[in-house]
């Protein structure tokens, strides 16, 4: 068997059906052996950034391995800011790039370069990616893929590289006298014990409290904990907290969903974090997009029991000058699961009724969509994204841009029956929506795919319209038009006294008109211009089988609505609550004991 067609087979053993591939000469072996097989595709996206975004939306959508090639050089290179991506949100795919031949490498020759087009990849790609490797022996390729996808998709996911020379490719194998990959006795666990002690720790410190908090993040998504997590929310009863990653976990009308919180959070969800005195967060490492600056100013009258997989985001909030209560090790499903049976039909916690109807007044007082967060003029995005909630399908998925869009996504959107949210969390690209909806929009087959996108960050990948095109996906876009980087002019503002340096058509940007490029891609295409117009322009959209594009015109005064100023704490609470006498005489020495122990 030819090395390339065990890599083929490889691939479609996994469950993969769809690999994002732009050949070149070091790729042209790889791809023609996926061609020759029925159980698995490639997709031609029109650059290897698109492939590789595309590639983490469709393992987003699927929870499951994603796949992307490219040949070496400019190929390999273009990959990584989508790695990026893959790594920083800890999404398992798996990246292989063709390389040159092994006789044509400068290995420690002192030489910029041997061969045709080649670059080390491996050691550029080594800081973003679980693991990256070189293949140099072809009795290694089963042993190599095999470990590699055993990284991406244990402990913390995340992306991997292997890099396959173009020679190694073209080698006759054996496929029975390959070694394989046997995982390391000291390997990371699946699971990690949380001893009993710990738990019960937890229960007495929630009982304690008189204005607990829990925090969900990405990491429950991750660990495939969403059920458990939802029977714990039933448990506690009390505020619920979403980050970004999870923020579709709970319907909006849940009483006990809290919003969301940080520097681009609701204003309810930031009192409501910055007034508790005890968190339990899991499967969140706390950024500082959602603690704000610096760190020690998050909820600072609160104990904090922090669950991370991951030891390195536990030991990080001593060295910011924020120590933990407890900093617990563990896998966000398996922790979920054990702690269930210590809440499960106990006493109810101290007065939780006083705590969340104070939570539901600051919800009911401080709403997202408001006189003050509107400009007057253009379309209202807080009440775009509350018709797209409602007119979608119930299980729909968004891919979403960076910029104002995200902002006003996660903070007004009112999500319903099953649907997502999605967004490069933390490398957040421009241009990671459109590439990352096609890979959504093939890993769920009929299902409905949604793109939000700014005029920005559609002109960095504006070339995967013609994929979308290409392949009918009835992908609907949904194109934030305001004429500039509006997010980036609201930093001036704060910063830089309004002086839009790069961040408009005066400052130097340049747009096309995107419904001539849409139509001339072969779009069906909308525009909306006023609010009155949402309802039926939005459902129009909807109610077409194929892909449609959908020019919504934003007035470039608009903006996030609130946002705290980069670089300072999240917003004072208003008001902030006193602090109770049980927080001296009951909390404080448990908090203590807890650390001894």
């Amino acid at each position: 068997m030819k090395l390339s067609d065990y890599v083929a087979e490889f691939l479609a053993g996994l469950g993969i059906r769809h690999v994002f591939a732009i050949t070149g000469g070091a790729a042209v072996h790889l791809i023609d052996s996926i061609a020759k097989r029925s159980d698995i595709d490639y997709i031609c996206p029109q650059h290897e950034q698109a492939g590789a975004m595309a590639a983490d939306g469709y393992a987003r959508a699927t929870g499951q391995l994603g796949a992307a090639i490219s040949t070496s050089g400019p190929g390999a290179t273009n990959m990584i800011t989508g790695i990026c991506c893959a790594y920083y949100d800890s999404v398992p795919v798996l990246y292989i790039s063709g390389q040159v031949s092994t006789f044509r490498l400068k290995g420690a020759r002192g030489i910029r370069q041997l061969g045709f087009q080649e670059t080390e990849i491996v050691e550029m790609c080594r800081p973003i990616t679980k693991y990256a490797v070189l293949v140099t022996d072809p009795q290694q390729i089963r042993y190599e893929l095999e470990k590699a996808c055993f990284l991406a998709q244990t402990g913390r996911p995340g992306p991997v590289l292997i890099d396959i020379p173009d020679n190694l490719q073209r080698e006759e194998i054996d496929p029975s006298a390959l070694p394989g990959f046997s995982p390391p006795e000291d390997a990371e666990p699946a699971t990690l014990n949380v001893p009993e002690v710990v738990l019960r720790q937890c229960r007495d410190l929630l009982h304690a409290a008189r204005r607990p908090v829990l925090i969900l993040g990405w990491g429950v998504r991750l660990a495939g904990g969403e059920a458990q997590a939802l029977r714990l929310v039933e448990a506690l009863q009390i505020p619920v907290l979403l980050t970004w990653g999870v923020v579709d976990l709970l319907p909006a009308e849940h009483p006990l969903q809290a919003g969301t919180f940080g520097t681009h959070g609701t204003r309810y969800g930031n009192f409501t974090v910055q007034n508790a005195d005890l968190i339990l967060s899991v499967g969140c490492r706390l950024d500082t997009h959602v603690t704000g600056s610096p760190l020690n100013t998050f909820a600072r009258e609160a104990g904090k029991i922090v669950v991370d997989i991951d030891s390195a985001e536990l030991d990080k909030f001593a060295d910011y000058g924020m120590p933990l209560t407890m900093g617990i090790r563990a896998d966000a499903k398996d922790f979920v699961e054990r702690l269930l049976p210590y809440v499960e039909g106990s006493q109810p916690l101290n007065a939780v009724p006083d705590w969340n109807a104070q939570v539901k007044s600051w919800k009911q007082a401080y709403p997202v969509d408001t006189p003050k967060s509107y400009c007057g003029e253009g379309v209202n995005p807080y009440q775009l994204v509350k018709h797209l909630a409602a007119a979608a399908l119930a299980q729909e998925h968004f891919f979403i841009d960076t910029g104002c869009g995200v902002a006003w996504m996660m903070q007004g959107f009112p999500v319903k029956g099953t649907q997502r949210l999605f967004h490069a969390f933390n490398n957040t690209p421009m241009g990671y929506a459109l590439p990352a909806s096609i890979g959504a929009s093939f890993a769920m087959g009929s299902g409905q795919v949604s793109c939000v996108t700014g005029d920005g960050g559609l002109q960095m990948n504006i070339q995967e319209l013609a994929t979308v095109l290409r392949h009918q996906l009835p992908i609907k876009i949904f194109l934030l038009n305001n004429g500039g980087y509006n997010m980036i002019q609201q930093t001036q503002e704060q910063w830089l006294d309004g002086r839009y340096e790069a961040s408009t058509v005066a400052g130097g940007l340049a747009f096309p008109d995107f419904i001539k490029v849409a139509e001339a891609y072969g779009f069906k295409t909308l525009s909306i211009t006023s609010n009155e117009s949402i309802p039926e322009l939005v459902g129009r959209a909807y109610a077409e089988p194929g892909p449609v594009f959908c020019d919504v015109q934003i007035s470039p005064a608009q903006r996030v609505v609130p946002q705290v100023k980069f670089g300072r704490p999240i917003e004072d609470p208003e008001p902030f609550l006193p602090r109770e006498e049980f927080f001296r005489n009951m909390l404080v020495p448990m908090l203590e004991a807890c650390k001894k122990d």
